[in-house]
């Protein structure tokens, strides 16, 4: 309904230390188009794509989807009573416009501005299999609600490796997660051999926050800060 899953935008103040840091994990950087009127760069590990920009945005991070026919699309939100937050669509300009689930902002772009990655099936970066979007929310009922109608659908509801209702819309996995987990909404990489990766990013010179999230145990989860404050969950998961 919102379209396909583009990317997690960030604010990148200092696009190149970002840039350089995500490349150290694995990430490898993808040709950007020329979309956006500032620097802009995007990195991907296969599965999950990040975008670098330059310039302060509405909310950091976001979520950017891909819907061709952004302005007959809008007209469809709106006779459905959703909200459009703002629009900027023309002839001569970049198609976009913006929604809001959660308290998270969803960018929707007429078009790609950036390749997908040329990595091969199976491939990840140094963080493993990118899991999900952790959001804390005020009221996960409803934010569950407000995503549903979007197209989001309900995917779990579990105690594992926190407390979350999970939701999901094709390649992206959004857990929403009541306050007290996480301050600030987290990029969740998981796997069971999780602890292994994080001894070895240890090893490379990475520095962990000093403990991870609430309940989490520091044997099993990690929480890593990029350069321009995105949090990188890293968590372990039975297979």
């Amino acid at each position: 309904m919102i379209g396909r899953f583009h990317e997690v935008s960030v604010h990148a103040p200092d696009l190149l230390a970002s840039l350089e840091f995500y490349e150290r994990l694995g990430f490898t950087q993808v040709t950007a188009g020329e979309a956006f009127p500032y620097p802009y760069a995007a990195v991907a590990d296969g599965r999950l794509a990040i975008g670098l920009h330059g310039r302060e945005l509405a909310q950091s991070p976001l979520l950017a989807f891909v819907l061709p026919g952004l302005l007959g699309r809008l007209e469809w939100f709106e006779r459905r009573s959703i909200a459009v937050l703002d629009r900027r669509l023309g002839s001569d300009v970049f198609n976009e416009a913006s929604l809001e689930a959660g308290g998270q902002l969803l960018r929707l772009l007429e078009a790609r501005t950036h390749s997908p990655a040329s990595l091969g099936p199976g491939e990840t970066s140094r963080l493993g299999w990118f899991e999900e979007y952790a959001l804390p929310v005020a009221d996960p009922m409803r934010a569950a609600a407000e995503f549903e109608q979007l197209g989001f659908v309900p995917a779990e509801e579990s105690d594992e490796p926190y407390p979350h209702i999970g939701l999901t819309s094709d390649s992206l996995n959004v857990a929403l997660l009541a306050p007290g987990l996480l301050k600030r909404p987290a990029i969740v990489f998981s796997g069971p051999e999780m602890p292994a990766r994080i001894a070895k990013l240890g090893e490379a010179g990475f520095e962990f926050a000093r403990r991870p999230p609430a309940s989490l145990d520091a044997s099993l989860h990690a929480l890593l800060v990029a350069p321009e404050g995105t949090q990188l969950l890293l968590t372990t998961r039975a297979e």
